[in-house]
Parts: C-alpha cells; sequence; structure tokens
C-alpha cells in the first residue's frame, strides 16, 4: 500500500584450566545478527500477512526483526497505536538509496540493504537468507553502556539506539481498513534515538535504563539510510 502523497555459563581461563589438567571449553563466535524492519501500519489492510510473517522471523535466532509504525495512513480513521514521527522519518530516509519513489506499507528492509513489500514469508525469508553478513564494529552492550570498536577505512555511522517489546501483542482495531480485526505484532518498536556518531575509532555511549519489559538493540548504520555495519540486542 502506498501512502497517496508518494508512490551462568562460567568457563575457565586457558591459564588456569592448564594448571589443573583440563581444557578449556572453545567459545564459539556469535553469527551475526540479520537487521529485518518492517514499516508497518493498523491502518493498512495489505500490513497483516506481513505482520505474520515478521513473527515467523522472529522465531530465528540469527535475525532481529523490528517493527516500525508510521504515521501515513492515521488520516483513514484508525490512528496506529505504536506509531511515530521518527519511525516514519526513518523509512522515508531509506527511500532513496533503495531505489524507491517513496514509502510504501509493507516494506521489509534487510539490514538496510535489500527492500520488499514484505507480506509473502517465502520471499521474506530468501532475502533474509541471502543477506550479506554484518561485518562492521564489534558492539559490546552491557547494562548502562555500548561501546563500538575499531575498523580500518570506516565512514562516517550513526549509533542508533532501538527499544523495543519482544512480546507477541494483539491490537483489536476499531476503525479504518482493519475495522473489527484483532491484529497481533511483535518486536514492535517503541523508542528510537541517534546516540551519536562512530567514524572508525572505538568509541562508548551511556544508555538510560530501558523500560519495564523492553529490550534493547544498537545499530551502527551508515548515515541517511545507508546500510547496517552492525547490531547487538540483548
Amino acid at each position: 500500500m502506498t501512502p497517496k502523497w508518494t508512490n551462568v555459563l562460567c568457563l575457565l581461563p586457558a591459564a588456569l584450566a592448564a594448571q589443573i589438567g583440563m581444557a578449556a571449553p572453545a567459545v564459539a563466535a556469535a553469527k551475526p545478527l540479520t537487521v529485518v524492519e518492517l514499516f508497518t501500519s493498523q491502518g493498512c489492510s495489505s500490513c497483516p500477512p506481513a505482520n505474520a510473517a515478521l513473527i515467523e522471523l522472529s522465531k530465528r535466532a540469527d535475525v532481529l526483526p523490528l517493527s516500525f509504525a508510521v504515521t501515513y495512513w492515521d488520516y483513514l480513521g484508525w490512528k496506529d497505536t505504536f506509531d511515530k514521527p521518527e519511525y516514519t522519518a526513518r523509512q522515508v530516509s531509506y527511500e532513496p538509496p533503495l531505489g524507491q519513489q517513496g514509502p510504501f506499507t509493507p516494506q521489509m528492509v534487510v539490514n538496510g540493504a535489500t527492500s520488499l513489500v514484505g507480506n509473502n514469508l517465502t520471499e521474506d525469508e530468501a532475502a533474509v537468507n541471502g543477506a550479506k553478513p554484518l561485518s562492521g564494529p564489534a558492539v559490546t552492550l552491557m547494562p548502562g553502556s555500548v561501546s563500538i570498536g575499531t575498523a580500518t577505512a570506516a565512514a562516517s555511522a550513526d549509533v542508533w539506539l532501538v527499544r523495543y517489546d519482544p512480546n507477541l501483542v494483539e491490537v483489536p482495531v476499531a476503525r479504518g481498513e482493519n475495522s473489527g480485526v484483532t491484529l497481533p505484532h511483535t518486536h514492535v518498536v517503541h523508542a528510537l534515538q541517534l546516540l551519536g556518531s562512530w567514524t572508525g575509532g572505538a568509541v562508548a555511549f551511556n544508555l538510560p535504563p530501558a523500560p519495564d519489559g523492553m529490550k534493547t538493540a544498537i545499530l551502527v548504520q551508515g548515515m541517511h539510510g545507508g546500510t547496517i555495519l552492525s547490531a547487538a540486542t540483548d
């Protein structure tokens, strides 16, 4: 749908393990996350299948799904209960680099690099499976802070703080195109904040406490809607 205004695991240190005749267990490297952003609206009749697809993708350990509710369908008679202008602005910033004429719903963006309608699970899974792994700086997320590592030949990037609800939430819609329908949502974004910039050197940011029930994600992303370089969540 296109808006009318635009088409406790404790590990022995190796040295100590050697002293007591034990082999230190190997620690596997964490697989990089694939970030899947869904731009959706409770007022869009085309969006429920995409919401359902995101719910299925959220079952994968290698996917960070984020549901952003946009504002531009509120005029149809139902104001989305989760929408914020900054989510719409985020979507709009994606469109030029992704070759889109303008924002639309549902739109799924994978790692900030691939755009698709998002309401076909088979196509969504193919996009996730085919996504280039994130290879940006290491992101260390701790209570109250996050640190971004170093990288060579790095361009400037934005560091975003995302707060989202990982639970399944069902919202009854009383008016608009989905009137009378109860819509399931997952990983709904409740706050989006630009922490600052990363330019290749190590940097750290303080984080405000997360609201009850909310999880935290950090995205290191090319400026002006660029590709996502690194991602982490708690």
